[in-house]
């Protein structure tokens, strides 16, 4: 493997993002694959682009996007005003899996939110995904809380 770079997400990134959001167990029922992309994506993509507190990033070797998660930088009151980083929607292409892509990434991800003077790190994880539980642990994350969603 290469050099992996790491940097903000573009427009022209996004047909490969939403490819690697859909080569999985439950996003294959989540993404619309259809060309061109649901303008839906293009929307969220300029939400995420215009706000500084949103980070969608993408992992690029040799000039091809490898591996995407999105970071949100969270204010909070609680903890003496601390702020929290937000890991969400971390895949790598399926023929990059396996060869050190995924704990680039995360451990990229913790240095930028260190970097933003966040005080810790979380991120969510479906309760089905046990590779990814262990891929986490081994990374220093610790299931220390349940979270519960809603959807609307």
């Amino acid at each position: 493997m290469s050099e992996i770079e790491f940097r903000r997400a573009q427009a022209p990134d996004l047909p490969a993002i939403v490819a690697m959001l859909a080569d999985d167990v439950l996003g294959a029922d989540r993404e619309d694959l259809s060309t061109p992309l649901a303008p839906s994506y293009l929307d969220a993509f300029s939400a995420i682009d215009a706000d500084p507190n949103q980070l969608l990033a993408v992992a690029v070797e040799a000039g091809q996007v490898v591996g995407t998660l999105q970071l949100t930088f969270l204010p909070g009151i609680s903890r003496k005003g601390a702020w929290r980083g937000q890991i969400e929607g971390v895949r790598v292409a399926r023929q990059w899996r396996s060869r050190g892509v995924g704990k680039l990434m995360v451990e990229w991800a913790i240095e930028t939110c260190r970097s933003r003077n966040c005080s810790f790190v979380q991120l969510t994880t479906d309760k089905g995904r046990r590779e990814a539980h262990d891929f986490y642990e081994r990374l220093g994350f610790t299931a220390s809380h349940l979270g519960y969603k809603m959807a609307l």
